[in-house]
């Protein structure tokens, strides 16, 4: 063998050693679909030096995209739009379940137990691909299809265990009016606070799913408590402070629930300590839990309780700040303060102020 060839060959190995490191890494790293094949049309691009890599995504039908990743120079995007497969280099790879070569156009199959969908690659047009890239691009679709299988298995898992959470909470909202009870947009304002606080994907879905039934509790609350407008007596107030311990004791027994427990049975401690019911502080007090406490004392405050009116939104927001590093973790405040200025929270309070209206006249909310 010439000096030549070994050469071209050790830097072949060099790259396939590399892409198998390099696509092991990238399928850890996220639990989220969407951002994985995009991520990995990157990769792909840079691994093979293509000018665009094309990942689609089969639905369960098999005939349609769930959706495509896209990336080139100029562009790095997700199509989701639902047409059906056609006839070109696509649909062929799918329909075959093989690879196909053309010059400077490369595309494979992703195979599961069946194919779920394709990886294209293009090159200018003087730039061929060899048989080593087709090689390097197989072993690639083959490592990368295990990850997106097991996280489409993963979403799928989490839409069924949301459902059971809606199913939940629907039997809380039947049992607490509408007016003391928290909006729907509260689980995506706690969910964009953790995302300031650059939470993990599989940590901000426990935080959606706690913040859907942290107050799951009150379903044992005698409705004359829940709705009395006069101070509550101290037997009143303590058993509307029991009812984190009885959230906890209703979702603990459910093993998909079980990660939301803490936040459940500590989202009323105080970054002092003086809050409810173990008196925690500071850093004894989950992460989540913090997060929780200042959303739900935001929502709380501008949309009034039974016991006390409701405060302008310039008025809640400062109350947090001056409860910054008493009542409420400071880096969870700055984050909160942060968000304030985004044009989402801006659709979060225009949305609650509607609700409130509808509650506040009889209409559906």
């Amino acid at each position: 063998m010439s000096i030549k060839n070994s050469l071209i060959l050790s830097k072949k190995y060099k790259l396939a050693l590399s892409t198998i490191h390099m696509v092991y890494r990238l399928v850890n790293s996220t639990y989220n679909l969407k951002e994985l094949v995009l991520r990995l049309a990157k990769l792909i691009c840079q691994l093979l030096e293509a000018s665009s890599c094309t990942i689609c995504l089969l639905d369960n039908t098999k005939k349609r995209p769930l959706f495509r990743a896209v990336v080139s120079k100029r562009k790095k995007v997700i199509i989701e739009k639902t047409c059906h497969l056609n006839n070109g280099l696509e649909g062929r790879i799918v329909k075959f379940g093989q690879a196909v070569s053309r010059g400077n156009i490369l595309g494979v199959p992703l195979l599961s137990e069946d194919t779920v969908g394709s990886i294209v690659i293009k090159r200018p047009r003087n730039a061929r691909f060899d048989v080593f890239d087709q090689e390097i691009l197989i072993a690639i679709s083959e490592q990368a299809v295990t990850a997106i299988r097991n996280l489409q298995l993963y979403d799928e898992q989490q839409k069924i265990i949301l459902g059971s959470i809606k199913s939940l909470v629907l039997l809380l909202d039947k049992k607490v009016p509408g007016e003391y009870s928290h909006t729907r947009m509260f689980s995506e304002l706690v969910v964009d606070l953790a995302k300031k606080i650059h939470l993990s994907e599989v940590e901000l879905h426990t935080l959606q799913y706690a913040s859907l039934l942290h107050d799951a509790g009150k379903i044992d609350i005698p409705q004359n408590i829940l709705t009395k407008t006069s101070k509550l007596t101290t037997k009143e107030y303590g058993i509307i402070k029991s009812h984190p311990v009885m959230g906890a004791q209703i979702v603990k027994n459910v093993e998909a629930l079980r990660p939301i427990v803490p936040i459940i049975l500590y989202h009323h401690e105080k970054y002092d300590g003086s809050g409810y019911p173990s008196g925690l502080k500071k850093r004894q007090i989950p992460l989540g839990a913090r997060i929780m406490a200042v959303a739900d004392a935001f929502e709380a405050m501008i949309s009034g309780r039974p016991y006390r009116g409701k405060v302008s939104e310039t008025q809640a927001i400062n109350e947090i700040k001056k409860n910054s590093g008493s009542q409420f973790d400071p880096k969870v405040v700055e984050a909160f303060l942060e968000l304030t200025k985004s044009k989402k929270f801006k659709k979060y309070l225009r949305l609650a102020k509607k609700r409130f209206y509808n509650i506040k006249h009889g209409l559906k909310t």
